[in-house]
């Protein structure tokens, strides 16, 4: 398995919109093959940020769906709305419940 970790500050007052458009990402980004488990959770110490946890079969699985027209669209659309891409921590998941 091939999991990943991701902390992304956002631009003051812009979260829920990123939180919006992940949604909409992971509902129109196809079956999402490959995909265990995709968490957006806001960070509680952090009114702008947020964690992604991620967990895929594999991650190749992980690459071809970042590369899907419409996951890749809503991606632009997000980046003017994200100050930094603070932590990213690739790991190797065990169990996925």
């Amino acid at each position: 398995m091939y999991g990943l970790i991701g902390n992304v500050k956002c631009k003051s007052g812009k979260r829920e919109l990123v939180v919006g458009l992940m949604k909409a990402m992971t509902r129109n980004g196809g079956t999402m093959a490959g995909c265990l488990s995709y968490v957006i959770a806001r960070d509680m110490h952090d009114d702008d940020g947020l964690w992604v946890t991620e967990a895929w079969e594999s991650r190749a699985a992980q690459k071809a769906w970042i590369q899907i027209p419409d996951v890749m669209a809503s991606i632009n659309l997000m980046l003017p709305m994200i100050d930094i891409f603070d932590q990213h921590l690739e790991t190797e998941p065990l169990e996925v419940i």
